[in-house]
């Protein structure tokens, strides 16, 4: 993957995006169906890729990196983004109005490996973390 554009480096923001974009079409290829891309809550809640695997509502945090330099990118999702992502999830599945508990869903995470000159490298982490406690359905 290219990394530069007219010789100068692509921006944090921009490499942010592309990993999104690329997570998205990995998500599609392994079967998943992309219902929605960054989902903002009223709350506060933020949800990268919403999406369907088979029976189960995901919703998936997407952490691009060029390098391991400073770790695997799944070392970013810490207690105070999962508290994000999990009341986005929440206000996605009350704008479902289905009976609480009716619904199967998880949390997972896309770490996408952007190295200059090579091919997106992808993993995928299923569970990756619960719900965090207070934060409930309903």
């Amino acid at each position: 993957m290219q990394l530069t554009r007219n010789g100068e480096p692509v921006g944090k923001d921009e490499i942010g995006c592309i990993g999104e974009l690329l997570a998205a079409r990995h998500l599609r290829s392994l079967g998943f169906k992309v219902l929605y891309r960054n989902f903002r809550a009223v709350e506060g809640g933020e949800i990268d890729i919403v999406c369907r695997d088979d029976q189960v509502l995901a919703f998936v945090e997407v952490k691009t990196r060029t390098s391991l330099r400073y770790g695997r990118p799944i070392d970013a999702v810490t207690m105070d983004k999962r508290f994000l992502i999990a009341r986005g999830a929440m206000a996605w599945i009350r704008l479902l109005d289905l009976p609480e508990g009716s619904i199967n869903y998880r949390f997972d995470v896309v770490e996408v490996l952007l190295a200059d000159g090579e091919p997106p490298d992808f993993n995928l982490v299923k569970e990756a973390f619960e719900t965090p406690e207070p934060l409930i359905y309903g």
